[in-house]
């Protein structure tokens, strides 16, 4: 049932709460800006999504909601973490067809995210075994997993020779074809938190000498390759791309994280792409939210598109995000994950389920997925 709502109580309403006021984007109609954020479940058996996902994503959808998929595989290189989804197969696209029904069903727009690890792996996810492929040769350093109690070995890549990454762009344009065939409204290309695409464009990572190495124009080149190649296939109107160039995750570092988002942006441009989605620079590391000068003010202001953000928000925050015009959508993870019905929650001012970390990453179909309360079952 629709709420009536007088002229001024209206006003009032938005006033109070900017993420719940309507948005256009692009050809899309929202109808407010809390955003699914992409967030890796590893329950995607044989990285075939699975029909348990159905009632994840429709849970999580309202009418005019955006949706972001868990990062989705390009190719059978592009994998480092345990059951996640893929889009190279035509058995991933038709198990993707049913998520993506039940989401539009609901009235939601969904975006798939497309990926590749790089050196984020070991050989047990590569295919025959081979080493994981990189901008570089250099490894990774082991990393305590986000649960605290298992620790990710990464074996040492191989560099990719300079001829073979139109073949990476390429799978990347492929995914995005694919993408569409599946239904979704689009792709977000994932160039942010140490994989493949950031390891190149970052220079404490990237040690190339050819021109996909050096100068920042060049570090940038095989992102901004892929960007045109996805635009190509489908539209920039159906593109995204999600960036943290301030972050450090998974080793990888910039000098100077700020030229490096401005830089992006304004190359962005160039292609008229749907949004860029950005991750706020006190997310330094996964979940921790650090005390940092720097802000995405200039980079929001540089980027012709719609801007997101994400990276510790609470509804607070938000709220100040969006009145004062430093974003246009804000992306909620775990508050999503642990809330299936975050938007109405935010406009009750009713409280929020706790989120379990322990559960993020296992790979049963319900516990820690689907079997968050609504508040209709809350007591």
């Amino acid at each position: 049932m629709e709420r009536k709502v007088e002229e001024g109580q209206e006003e009032n309403h938005t006033l109070q709460f900017p993420l719940l006021t309507p948005y256009k984007l692009g050809n899309f109609q929202l109808s407010h800006r809390i955003v699914l954020a992409p967030l890796t479940r590893q329950r995607s058996f044989n990285n075939v999504p699975q029909p348990h996902a159905i009632l994840y994503y429709s849970q999580r959808t309202t009418k005019g909601g955006l949706l972001i998929t868990e990062a989705t595989g390009v190719s059978d290189t592009a994998q480092g973490y345990p059951h996640t989804p893929g889009i190279w197969t035509k058995e991933q696209v038709e198990a993707w067809k049913p998520i993506v029904d039940a989401v539009h069903a609901k009235g939601g727009i969904f975006f798939c995210q497309i990926w590749h690890v790089g050196r984020v792996s070991n050989q047990g996810f590569q295919p025959n075994g081979q080493a994981p492929i990189s901008c570089t040769d250099k490894p990774l350093t082991p990393q305590l997993r986000s649960n605290g109690f298992n620790v990710a070995e990464f074996s040492p890549p191989r560099r990719l020779s300079t001829d073979e990454i139109p073949q990476v762009v390429n799978d990347f344009r492929l995914a995005a074809r694919n993408a569409m065939e599946a239904g979704f409204d689009g792709v977000e290309i994932h160039g942010a938190h140490g994989y493949l695409i950031e390891q190149f464009m970052k220079d404490q990572v990237n040690d190339r000498t050819d021109k996909y190495g050096g100068s920042l124009e060049n570090r940038c080149r095989f992102a901004l390759e892929i960007v045109e190649a996805v635009t190509n296939e489908i539209g920039a109107h159906r593109v995204g791309i999600r960036l943290s160039p301030f972050a450090n995750y998974m080793e990888s570092v910039d000098s100077n994280p700020k030229a490096l988002g401005l830089y992006m942006v304004e190359s962005l441009n160039k292609y008229g792409i749907l949004y860029c989605h950005m991750i706020e620079p006190r997310m330094k590391t996964v979940g921790e939210i650090s005390e940092c000068p720097d802000s995405l003010l200039p980079i929001r202001k540089a980027f012709n598109g719609t801007f997101i953000v994400a990276g510790g928000y609470d509804k607070e925050d938000g709220n100040k995000a969006v009145a004062n015009n430093h974003a246009d959508l804000v992306a909620y993870g775990r508050l999503f994950l642990a809330n299936p019905d975050l938007p109405k929650r935010f406009e009750l001012n009713a409280q929020l389920n706790k989120y379990h970390r322990e559960t993020f990453y296992t790979a049963d179909p319900v516990v820690g997925y689907t079997d968050y309360p609504f508040l209709e079952t809350t007591a």
